[in-house]
């Protein structure tokens, strides 16, 4: 646990977190079929096993369970899920490409975490939903409240949620929920409380550029904040680069200018909030974003 006691008055949209893109992809079950988040012609393509081989290269863009992750600092989970189309009941699996584990599964294992470092906190974000109706939703949302139960924070005002806010009433998870049916929950955090804008871009200079701009508009809104330090594959890129995958076509050789960028920024009012990116352990990404917090206690140092 690595918050301080001059932390915990501290709005949780002014600190900074570490997140993952497309968190749960650490496995993706290669003998399922292609999930309905794909094209037709993916689909198609991807009978062939090799197909799924090389989208297996591509779908995953996380090395780390979801313990791994949590011991290693990560807070934000970015989350796509999904019913298999033809099975039958409601279960909800994560999904990148492939089917990932069953829903379930993960948040059992979040909570044992949570159980085991009573002061941490970490942000859900539903965001992506495929092949399900209302009756999934349903089912998915119950299966959060079993997994979390009283650990679930319910809507506030943003600027209300502070660590010691969160401890004294014994919550640790907020769930940001992109599906209306969140209206129905007190637990259920708007998705547009998350906002997540996205550069999707192969081009580093241009997602810096993106990552500034939208830092720049955040401080309107009074609500948390991702900055996607992510650089997306184009189709041609996937197509030139197709037995490399993502991990050694993308990101080893630009994480260490996203790197600085991060080293560059400042928590606070105007400043980051939530950074995620594609594969977390492969530079020292959460110690750097983690330390970032220290410059708030300087600046409490020099005001007082």
């Amino acid at each position: 646990e690595f918050w301080g006691s001059w932390l915990s008055k501290t709005k949780y949209s002014w600190l900074l977190f570490l997140g993952s893109h497309d968190s749960f992809s650490y496995w993706v079950d290669e003998k399922s079929p292609v999930g309905p988040d794909q094209a037709t012609a993916i689909k198609r393509l991807a009978r062939i096993s090799l197909v799924k081989k090389i989208m297996k290269k591509w779908s995953v863009t996380q090395n780390l369970t979801f313990k791994e992750q949590l011991e290693g600092g990560i807070r934000y989970f970015d989350l796509r899920v999904s019913s298999k189309p033809g099975e039958i009941g409601q279960e909800i699996y994560f999904i990148h490409g492939l089917f990932g584990i069953k829903v379930w599964d993960g948040l059992k294992e979040m909570n044992t975490f949570l159980e085991e470092h009573p002061k941490e906190v970490i942000f859900l974000d539903f965001n992506h939903f495929y092949a399900m109706d209302d009756s999934h939703h349903f089912f998915l949302i119950n299966r959060i409240r079993s997994a979390f139960g009283s650990k679930l924070c319910s809507v506030k005002c943003v600027e209300y949620v502070t660590l010691q806010y969160m401890w004294e009433k014994k919550h640790q998870v907020l769930i940001f929920y992109h599906y209306p049916l969140y209206q129905e929950y007190s637990f259920l955090w708007p998705g547009n409380k998350m906002p997540a804008p996205w550069a999707n871009t192969t081009n580093v200079h241009k997602l810096l550029q993106f990552l500034e701009t939208t830092l720049e508009e955040r401080s309107r809104y009074g609500t948390f904040h991702v900055s996607q330090a992510i650089l997306t594959p184009r189709v041609k890129t996937i197509a030139r680069h197709l037995i490399r995958g993502l991990k050694n076509t993308l990101v080893h050789r630009n994480l260490p200018m996203i790197l600085n960028w991060v080293k560059a920024q400042k928590p606070g009012v105007m400043g980051v909030n939530i950074i995620t990116s594609d594969f977390v352990e492969l530079v020292d990404f959460a110690a750097t974003v983690i330390a970032l917090n220290d410059l708030l206690l300087e600046e409490d140092e020099s005001a007082t």
